[in-house]
């Protein structure tokens, strides 16, 4: 119980940070998740339109749930005050994206083995890292993403 209470200290600690500095990065790497923490977006949504990097890097995730790409409107490329069809939360809204801006989401070191079909929703993704997972064949939500620059998939097994 304790070392649970330690991750959930340290992801809260890692969101604060987010918060109170207005980064352009979420980072719970390392932070023993098992799942994508969805109440996070509440957290953060006040600086989510600035953040351009999430890492869950290095964590225990075996799945990403449909909803994850919902909670990162500004990765879809969703303009402020509009709903999206794919998986925008209720009353949450999307996130205005800057043009050009870069987008990059972390997820190497896990156990996935494949990515939710609502991937294909991050449009403005420009690159994932999704090395040592346990894919066995290309994710193809990711052929979808016109802004897609650098997929890596190293240590996974693919043949």
């Amino acid at each position: 119980m304790h070392k649970m209470g330690e991750a959930v200290a340290r992801v809260a600690r890692r969101v604060n940070d987010t918060v109170e500095n207005e980064r352009e990065s979420l980072d719970l790497s390392g932070c023993g998740l098992v799942a994508f923490p969805v109440g996070i977006y509440k957290a953060v949504r006040s600086v989510a339109q600035g953040i351009r990097r999430v890492s869950l890097a290095h964590n225990e995730l075996r799945a990403l749930a449909g909803t994850f790409p919902g909670a990162f409107s500004q990765l879809r490329g969703e303009r402020g005050g509009q709903e999206g069809g794919h998986g925008t939360r209720s009353g949450l809204g999307a996130a205005p994206t800057l043009p050009g801006c870069p987008a990059e989401l972390r997820l190497e070191g896990n156990q996935l083995q494949r990515l939710p079909e609502e991937m294909r929703a991050l449009q403005q993704l420009r690159a994932i890292n999704l090395s040592r997972n346990r894919f066995r064949r290309f994710p193809e939500p990711l052929a979808a993403l016109g802004a897609l620059e650098s997929v890596e998939l190293q240590h996974n097994e693919i043949a």
